[in-house]
């Protein structure tokens, strides 16, 4: 597996983490950099980081894009997967958009639900869509 596809993975760890100990997006980073077991990696940091500092703009537009679905309503892993691949898509620009989607799908299928991978893709395949007018916002 490519380092950059584990840190993103291990980014889901810690945004995960965080949302199921009740503390701030990405608090349990410190922790896990403290530990080093496994060590994080600097593209770890950069995601958790990004995430939790842009979290109100990506809650944002996951929210308004999602037809149907509130981001309270879907599963953590998803959410979290979902404000990864948006913060690559919007704030990363050494990711190229097809990379951010298609690693979120792939981390999809092996990590949450059976109709989770076609969800991260149709949603975040509108975002990369929308993203010239969204930018311009």
């Amino acid at each position: 597996m490519a380092a950059r596809s584990k840190a993103r993975k291990r980014a889901l760890d810690v945004l995960y983490e965080s949302e199921l100990r009740g503390v701030a997006l990405g608090a349990t980073l410190p922790d896990r950099i403290a530990a080093g077991d496994p060590p994080v990696n600097p593209y770890t940091v950069t995601l958790v980081e990004g995430v939790a500092e842009q979290r109100h703009r990506i809650d944002e537009l996951l929210d308004s894009h999602a037809e149907g679905w509130s981001l309270g309503r879907m599963p953590v892993v998803d959410r979290n997967l979902l404000r990864i691949a948006t913060y690559e898509i919007f704030y990363a620009d050494d990711v190229p958009d097809a990379v951010a989607v298609s690693e979120a799908v792939r981390l999809a299928s092996e990590l949450s639900t059976d109709e989770s991978p076609g969800f991260v893709n149709g949603l975040l395949a509108r975002l990369v869509e929308l993203k010239p007018t969204l930018v311009a916002e």
